[in-house]
């Protein structure tokens, strides 16, 4: 398999994830499910991220911001670190504000366009297929919930397909080294914290 130049990897990344957006709409749109007026804020779930490919691409943006605002990010980002790392010490599950929200109250991501695929994906119900065959799912977000409650069969997303393209890449963007290197399993706010990715 060869291996993509980092530009190369980003065009292929954004191109699935505006099938994932796709997907996302096509589910939600008959469920009539929005994020306008929700009561919760899924900024402040306590997502871990898996891939070199997200991750890097997530610092192709953030390296296109002005300087303050990723010295603002960065300390939010430290923040975040600590306050999890306390949570999960106490036994509990972080709920903190996602270190790239610029909106609280709304929950408006800061580097929209290169937001990482679970922050695309989650509220729609959706499944997953593993590689044994087991089929894992998730009936959406809470007020995705209400909505569907009585449907027969709400629309969901399949997101083995999507799974699969995105392992594709991150193996033709890492290479080689994939094997080697320590296995993703980072909160955004980590990510920040320790800077681009290294893959050597």
């Amino acid at each position: 398999m060869n291996k993509l130049t980092p530009q190369g990897a980003f065009r292929k990344l954004a191109a699935l994830y505006d099938k994932m957006v796709a997907e996302y709409d096509r589910a939600a749109g008959p469920i009539g499910l929005t994020c306008d007026g929700c009561t919760d804020n899924c900024c402040l779930s306590f997502f871990q991220h898996h891939t070199y490919v997200e991750w890097a691409y997530m610092w192709e943006g953030l390296n296109h911001l002005p300087a303050a605002r990723l010295d603002e990010i960065r300390k939010r980002a430290r923040d975040y670190v600590d306050q999890a790392q306390a949570a999960l010490n106490r036994g509990g599950r972080p709920h903190i504000m996602c270190p790239l929200n610029i909106d609280e109250k709304q929950g408006v991501c800061g580097l929209y366009e290169h937001r990482l695929m679970i922050c695309r994906m989650h509220g729609v119900p959706n499944q997953l297929v593993k590689p044994t065959g087991q089929i894992i799912r998730f009936p959406g977000c809470y007020r995705c919930q209400e909505r569907t409650e009585g449907m027969d069969e709400p629309p969901f997303v399949d997101r083995t397909p999507l799974y699969k393209e995105l392992v594709q890449l991150e193996m033709q963007f890492v290479g080689k080294n994939l094997r080697m290197l320590p296995k993703v399993d980072h909160t955004i706010a980590e990510m920040i914290v320790l800077g681009p990715p290294k893959l050597r």
